[in-house]
């Protein structure tokens, strides 16, 4: 501990792996293992594929590359804690480190969000303007996008680390995750963090709130327009683009608005639940949108199997 007066700040926090589970974590890492596994190798995948195939080459692949680099990001960042806590029960996490991680955390997922977002706009602008697509999303109109996504997510959050770095914090110093989030790092403070909860409620409204929003008015937009095509043919072609990036979207925001209500006022949520809550937030989108996108995505299913063809050859 570091004492100066009044003000207490710990030297490290200690990390929670799944409540009442914990003579079991060397058997549930396999299935965080294989996640994690899946994670690096499929978004990996997805990047070399999109690069190598030039008919690739357009705003939609450039938006979901955007999402496999984000999708990396979290994955890295959550894996040596989670896996160290698992393997070999390592609990501490620096106090500079945890904040540090809690911040990357935080701007990956808002960047996600954020992507998510472009990728609804430009599958309405496809479907309601497909003349006009080309002219709208050009390559510098994607590159303006991605820079204002990364510069949106690390401004609006840089606040955080120095609000909660200006705390007391009084005794309790264990996290219920085996990751650094926000909400538990503050709850852990015995000082008034009443402009932590404001700025990061403000925030959480105002982009990831604001994100959500603007993605089901565009499916709103875009279920219009499909409704006013002739046949039931391309009714079904238009929707059939949309499917991979509905199940990307539900995948990462049910979980994360689930965490963030948890954390805010589900004073009385079993531990349990809060733990699955998050590392179904953390782990299964960045594992499942590489198989999602592989499955549905024909262009990336085709450009794959030549790929393998190749090596095979």
């Amino acid at each position: 501990w570091e004492f100066n007066g009044s003000f207490y700040q710990p030297s490290a926090f200690l990390m929670m792996g799944i409540p009442g589970l914990e003579a079991l974590h060397p058997w549930i890492s396999i299935p965080f293992c294989a996640l994690y596994l899946t994670a690096l190798l499929g978004n990996c995948v997805i990047l070399f594929i999109i690069r190598r195939t030039p008919s690739l080459h357009e705003p939609m692949y450039y938006f979901l590359s955007m999402l496999a680099l984000t999708d990396l990001g979290l994955a890295l960042c959550t894996l040596p804690t989670t896996l160290g806590l698992f393997w070999f029960g390592a609990r501490r996490i620096g106090f500079a480190a945890c904040l540090t991680q809690m911040y990357f955390i935080h701007i990956l997922s808002f960047m996600e969000s954020s992507v998510l977002l472009a990728m609804a706009f430009d599958r309405f602008v496809a479907i309601s303007h497909p003349l006009r697509h080309p002219a709208i999303l050009t390559k510098s109109t994607v590159l303006k996008i991605g820079l204002a996504i990364v510069l949106r997510g690390t401004v609006s959050l840089l606040p955080i680390p120095f609000l909660l770095k200006r705390l007391s914090y009084c005794g309790r110093t264990e996290l219920s995750h085996s990751f650094c989030f926000h909400p538990d790092i503050m709850n852990l403070a015995c000082a008034d963090i009443k402009v932590n909860v404001f700025y990061g409620m403000i925030v959480l409204l105002f982009t990831v709130g604001m994100d959500f929003v603007f993605i089901v008015l565009s499916y709103i937009l875009i279920i219009r327009t499909v409704l006013s095509l002739t046949t039931k043919e391309e009714c079904l072609k238009a929707l059939n683009t949309c499917v991979s990036h509905i199940c990307a979207v539900l995948v990462f925001f049910i979980p994360m608005i689930g965490l963030s209500m948890i954390h805010r006022f589900g004073k009385g949520v079993p531990p349990l639940v809060n733990a699955l809550v998050a590392y179904t937030y953390l782990t299964i989108p960045p594992a499942l949108n590489p198989v999602i996108y592989s499955i549905k995505s024909t262009h990336i299913r085709q450009a794959l199997l030549r790929a393998l063809c190749r090596k095979r050859g």
